[in-house]
């Protein structure tokens, strides 16, 4: 099986083609195959100075492509062993690691810095549709205020004050849900509502869990669903409480995961505003998830961030805006498509100056 470089003096860290060949060993372990189209059969490497190393062609849907394809590198110009180290350091940063450092370590710029860490968080997201806890099994869940919501350019002119945000006070929200000795999951809510509680819940918890929280109204109605809800006084300073079993009531482990949140967030990123905080709540979540307690060292964790980056991307255009590669990419596919049928159909076909 292969590993993940431990020293940071590895070759696969500062080397373009040691970084190739060990990110095609991870995400091809059987084999190249296609990222456009799936395709096993028909691959080969392509030569010559012009095309430079890693390129492969797909006979089925005649079209190149190399390692990048289909995942968090693609389009970027960052050499491939920058990204590893990169990888590397946020994997093994218990509370992070922000641009600016990223972009002195690595020798980039702090624009491209900022938005490797972001692709980098994307790969780092949970996709996995089970639910936290089970039979048996205990699930904390907590909700916490974060820095300030609304857009930190939007501000007003106040008489005495000078120009302060026109958002006032309002705070970010996040909601947790921790399974005791096993994964966390965290979510960007709007209000601390029981609605908006009992949303995630039903989301992200299996109902035949034991759910514990603190004393907020807003978690009782949630609270049914499952096998029991047991919930700790905060307002009357009762923090632990026994139960029957040898089993405690307490959210001290989902309140542990919020003390890394906040020391993370408030002294390397310092800045987050809303539509951004979910990506960076994912890269929390994956090193909890992934911690030393349940087995997964540095290097590991590392590896698994890498792995998760095939299948995502992330681009600065905005959601829903159609690519023109893209768009271009589409119609080159239909076109060969359709000469392809007519060929098999013994119809001659021209080509036109438009392809």
């Amino acid at each position: 099986m292969i590993q993940t470089p431990e020293l940071l003096s590895h070759p696969v860290y500062h080397d373009e083609e040691e970084a190739r060949l060990y990110l095609q060993e991870i995400r091809w372990p059987d084999g190249v195959y296609c990222p456009f189209c799936g395709s096993l059969d028909g691959i080969k490497p392509l030569g010559g100075e012009s095309m430079g190393p890693g390129w492969f062609y797909c006979s089925a849907c005649q079209d190149k492509f190399t390692i990048r394809v289909g995942s968090i590198f693609e389009r970027s110009h960052i050499p491939l062993s920058k990204w590893l180290l990169a990888i590397r350091l946020m994997a093994s940063s218990k509370k992070g690691i922000s641009a600016h450092q990223l972009h002195r370590t690595l020798g980039i710029t702090y624009k491209s810095a900022w938005f490797l860490g972001h692709r980098i968080r994307e790969a780092m997201t949970d996709t996995d549709p089970a639910p936290l806890g089970g039979k048996d099994k205990i699930i904390e869940a907590d909700e916490t205020y974060f820095g300030r919501a609304g857009d930190p350019k939007d501000t007003v002119f106040v008489t005495g004050k000078g120009w302060v945000r026109r958002d006032g006070e309002d705070k970010m929200k996040v909601m947790t849900l921790v399974e005791r000795g096993g994964k966390a999951r965290s979510v960007h809510i709007d209000r601390a509502t029981s609605a908006e509680l009992n949303r995630v819940l039903v989301a992200k918890a299996d109902p035949q869990s034991r759910l514990m929280t603190d004393d907020l109204p807003a978690y009782r109605r949630p609270g049914r669903r499952f096998v029991s809800h047991e919930t700790v006084n905060h307002t009357a300073e009762e923090y632990v409480r026994g139960l029957p079993g040898g089993t405690k009531a307490h959210t001290n482990t989902v309140e542990g995961f919020y003390s890394i949140f906040k020391r993370g967030m408030k002294g390397v990123y310092q800045h987050c505003t809303d539509k951004h905080l979910q990506r960076y709540l994912a890269e929390f979540d994956f090193r909890y998830s992934n911690r030393i307690a349940r087995g997964v060292d540095d290097t590991t964790r590392a590896m698994l961030a890498i792995k998760g980056a095939a299948g995502k991307r992330l681009t600065y255009r905005r959601t829903g805006h159609v690519s023109p590669i893209a768009t271009a990419r589409a119609r080159r596919i239909a076109r060969q498509q359709i000469r392809a049928a007519a060929r098999a159909a013994g119809i001659r076909v021209y080509r036109t100056p438009e392809g």
